[in-house]
Parts: structure tokens; C-alpha cells; sequence
């Protein structure tokens, strides 16, 4: 898909660039714990962080956040934050007036095709859960350490990372299968 991105790179003021959706759901981009980035080649630079990603719809997809650089430029590599993951943050703060963030209570690993060739499964992809924290909603939805997580709400989970991006993206307080 088309986007733009808007901004204010290297304090020049406001600023738009055009480029694609290179890819969602990039995780491990050095910008901590549970982020699940769209990956666009539109031009992000230092001050573009906070700035809209919009489609040719002009519809908000996503908040620009993070490039990757060697240099401190854009290298064609930016992401940008989701826009159902910054609405449910948002959210939180409108209700509770503090951030409040979906949270299942479980550990888990990378469920992958070795550890299903070990265990003699025919499941290629998911999330081992490796515990469950007592009284949480994991819990409550009677998941058990062994237990391998495949999808959630739909959404088709194949590491901790999806698992954490897909959550992060979940109203909190809401119901997910």
C-alpha cells in the first residue's frame, strides 16, 4: 500500500514523503519489549517521530516511531507504531488516566518446527506457554504450561513477539480467543 509519511525531520519543519508498505509486524527493532511495527520505505528521519503514516485514503495507519540507520539518516528503512495499537493505548489513558496496557499472564517460547519434530507435534509454528502466572486471565482461560498458542483473536501467532505485538492491539478488558 501507498503511505505518507508526515513530519518534521531534522527540525527543517513540516515535511511529507511518499513510500510503501514494506511489511507488518516487524518486531525487534531495538525499540523495546512488545512492539509490532509497520515497515514502510517512506523517508522517517530524526523529527518525524510522533508524525502521522497515513494511506492514499488519507486514513491514519500508523505513527511514525523508528528508523534504522548506520548513520543517523534515513536509510529507507522506517516504522511506525500501528494506529489500533496507539487507539488502544489511548483508550486506556482516556478511561483509567493512566496507561494501561492488555496483559494475558504467561511465559512463553518460540514454538518452532525443531521443537515439533521433538515433541513428535505437526504444528510448524505458535507460542510454547512455559508458565502461567496464578489468577490472570491465561489463567482464567484455563491455559497450561505445555499448552501451544497458534492464533489470537484470529490473528495467526507464530512467536512471542506476534503474541506480544497482536495483544498490544487488544482493547484492554476485552475477551479474545
Amino acid at each position: 500500500d501507498v503511505v505518507l509519511a508526515i513530519g518534521n525531520p531534522f527540525g527543517v519543519g513540516q515535511s511529507v514523503s511518499m513510500g510503501i508498505v514494506s511489511a507488518l509486524g516487524r518486531s525487534n527493532v531495538g525499540e523495546g519489549e512488545g512492539q509490532y511495527f509497520i515497515q514502510t520505505d517512506a523517508a522517517i528521519n530524526p523529527g518525524n517521530s510522533g508524525g502521522a503514516l497515513v494511506n492514499a485514503a488519507g486514513q491514519l495507519v500508523g505513527v511514525n516511531s523508528a528508523i534504522f540507520t548506520k548513520s543517523g539518516g534515513s536509510l529507507g528503512i522506517g516504522f511506525a507504531i500501528p494506529a489500533n495499537a496507539v487507539r488502544t493505548v489511548v483508550d486506556g489513558v482516556l478511561t483509567t488516566g493512566r496507561v494501561v496496557k492488555p496483559w494475558l499472564g504467561l511465559e512463553g517460547q518460540d514454538f518452532t518446527p525443531a521443537l515439533a519434530e521433538q515433541l513428535k507435534v505437526g504444528l510448524a509454528s505458535g507460542v510454547v506457554v512455559t508458565a502461567v502466572v496464578p489468577g490472570s486471565p491465561a489463567a482464567r482461560a484455563g491455559l497450561q504450561a505445555g499448552d501451544v498458542v497458534t492464533a489470537l483473536a484470529g490473528a495467526k501467532i507464530d512467536s512471542m513477539s506476534a503474541l506480544r505485538g497482536r495483544l498490544a492491539q487488544t482493547p484492554v478488558g476485552s475477551t479474545v480467543s
